[in-house]
């Protein structure tokens, strides 16, 4: 895979970990690393350059992760609320994962980083993307990791057919 004309946004307050992600991107000939210290100053860089894919941090000082996520993804005035997002983050609880699915992240990765784990959730953003979803509530990326072929009904939850009211 090509990562040489891909245009990356790190969205970090960790200078160290925005340092080591430009390390890793940059052994992997991504040439165009641009920087953003929170999630206000990625919307404005965003902006001014069009951005491939976004990996943020879930946890930062004035606009965290979360909050710049939604913003991209739901703000009228959002540079591109279609752009790949991978959050990379130490907090890693269920309810974490849930929070950052629910905001409309495309990909979630746990600290440690490694190489490998970086280049298999790029590669997942570039060559498997999910197809985008709007509906009350959410917009963002289809948060189904599976669609099954051989599923043959409406709904895809048990609890989909309680909360139908058949009159």
């Amino acid at each position: 895979m090509r990562f040489d004309t891909l245009k990356i946004l790190l969205v970090d307050d960790n200078q160290h970990m925005r340092l080591l992600l430009t390390e890793m991107l940059s052994a992997i000939d991504v040439r165009h690393i641009f920087e953003a210290v929170d999630g206000a100053e990625a919307l404005h860089m965003m902006r001014r350059v069009p951005i491939d894919i976004v990996i943020t941090d879930l946890k930062m000082g004035l606009l965290g992760g979360i909050d710049f996520v939604n913003l991209l993804r739901r703000s009228p005035d959002s540079p591109n609320p279609f752009a790949p997002v991978l959050m990379v983050t130490g907090h890693s609880t269920l309810r974490r994962v849930q929070e950052a699915r629910d905001a409309g992240v495309n990909e979630f990765l746990t600290k440690p980083v490694t190489g490998r784990s970086l280049i298999h959730r790029l590669t997942l953003l570039i060559d498997q993307p999910r197809p985008f979803i709007r509906c009350d509530g959410y917009f963002g990326p289809d948060r189904r990791r599976r669609v099954t072929s051989d599923y043959k009904g409406p709904w895809r939850r048990d609890e989909d057919a309680v909360s139908i009211d058949f009159g």
